[in-house]
C-alpha cells in the first residue's frame, strides 16, 4: 500500500479570502530630504564598507548613510 504524499505547498483545511492590506508600491518609498556632501574618509573604512556591502548585496554609500543617521538619532535625543 502506497503512502499518500502531502504537498507542503497546498493549503490545509478551509480557506478564507482576506482583503488586501498591503500598501501599494508607491507608498513604500518614503522620500527623504537629502543633501550631497564631500567627505574624506580613510581608505580602510571605505574598503570595509565596500566588503560588507558586497557580502550583503547592498550599496556601501547607503550603509554609511544609515550608520550616520542612526548615530545622529541616538545622540540627538540626549
Amino acid at each position: 500500500m502506497k503512502k499518500k504524499m502531502i504537498d507542503p505547498n497546498k493549503p490545509i483545511g478551509k480557506m478564507t479570502r482576506i482583503d488586501d492590506f498591503l500598501p501599494p508600491p508607491e507608498k513604500l518609498v518614503i522620500p527623504e530630504e537629502t543633501i550631497k556632501v564631500t567627505l574624506s574618509l580613510k581608505k580602510s573604512s571605505v574598503d570595509f564598507f565596500k566588503r560588507q556591502a558586497e557580502q550583503y548585496h547592498a550599496k556601501y554609500q547607503k550603509m554609511i548613510r544609515e550608520l550616520l543617521d542612526r548615530y545622529a538619532i541616538q545622540y540627538s535625543s540626549a
